[in-house]
């Protein structure tokens, strides 16, 4: 099963991405740099984040899959910095 998921931050800020493989445990491939700068070092001793299956597909290729993802990424506007951590496709502010 290939999925796009949705990982929800306790500070409410999303990340879409992919897993080709559906592994329970793969939270996807987010910075660290960019999550770090939002939460102290009190607020990441005790840190909730939830994963949450928005698109799944038994039979779509990789290259659809990827074509999903951005479609998820802009709708979601993941990528705008306010709302979430994606970093592509670039955001661009209207």
């Amino acid at each position: 099963m290939k999925v796009i998921y949705k990982i929800i931050y306790p500070n409410d800020k999303i990340y879409i991405g992919k897993d080709l493989t559906d592994s329970i445990n793969y939270f996807g491939s987010a910075s660290n740099k960019l999550i770090e700068k939002d939460f102290t070092r009190e607020e990441r001793k005790s840190f909730t984040i939830r994963k949450q299956i928005l698109w799944e597909s038994e039979t779509a290729t990789d290259k659809e899959v990827n074509q999903k993802e951005v479609e998820y990424i802009k709708n979601y506007r993941s990528n705008n910095p306010s709302v979430g951590y994606n970093q592509w496709p670039k955001f661009k502010s209207t």
